[in-house]
């Protein structure tokens, strides 16, 4: 083997190695998502939207939330705990506005004076 190919053939080796390597050593779901700051579309089409804090606590969630229910949008407080839900009765076509307590737990949604 001259040196000129040594100088295309190993660079290459090397290459495939560290390919091999970085695919084995890292987990899989370290791919599965994209990091971006900012995006802009015309049209997103999607399953759900999670909406979360710095810390992981998810402020947002759309999308068919319960069971095989329709489309639904559970907007959350700082605690992750729900405030509002609109959506569609699981069992229904009628659309629902859900109200919250403190605690979490459904209260009557009337305007805070």
């Amino acid at each position: 083997m001259t040196s000129r190919e040594r100088w295309t053939v190993y660079p290459l080796l090397f290459l495939a190695i560290g390919l091999a390597i970085r695919a084995a050593v890292l987990p899989p779901e370290r791919f599965d998502a994209a990091r971006i700051d900012t995006l802009e579309a015309v049209r997103v089409s999607c399953r759900e939207i999670v909406v979360e804090a710095d810390d992981g606590t998810v402020l947002i969630h759309m999308g068919r939330v319960i069971g095989d229910g329709g489309g639904r949008i559970e907007i959350k407080d700082r605690q992750g705990i729900d405030a509002i839900a609109i959506g569609t009765q699981p069992n229904g076509r009628a659309g629902v506005v859900e109200c919250y307590d403190e605690t979490g737990q459904p209260a009557d949604c009337k305007q805070p004076r």
